[in-house]
């Protein structure tokens, strides 16, 4: 199986020579975008791209997280929980 330079594989094609797949994105750490009917559905990726992808969002958790924490009126979340009835 030949993988286009785009790193594009019809989904179809994809399930029927998926160890291929895997090979290539774990193996050789490409990316590969998986389409359907012609439009792009999802990514696969190398383990290390997606535990990446996690780091970052939870740095952007924290610094949103620290944000909430400095604007005026925010409530303790003692009393949010009470308003919720939690």
């Amino acid at each position: 199986m030949t993988i286009s330079s785009a790193h594009k594989l019809n989904a179809s094609d994809a399930r029927e020579h998926f160890s291929d797949v895997m090979n290539q994105v774990g193996i050789k750490g490409e990316r590969i975008i998986l389409q359907r009917n012609g439009k792009d559905l999802v990514a696969v990726v190398p383990v290390e791209d997606l535990e990446l992808l996690e780091a970052l969002e939870d740095r952007m958790d924290v610094e949103a997280a620290k944000h909430a924490l400095k604007v005026r009126g925010s409530l303790p979340w003692g009393q949010v929980k009470t308003k919720l009835g939690l």
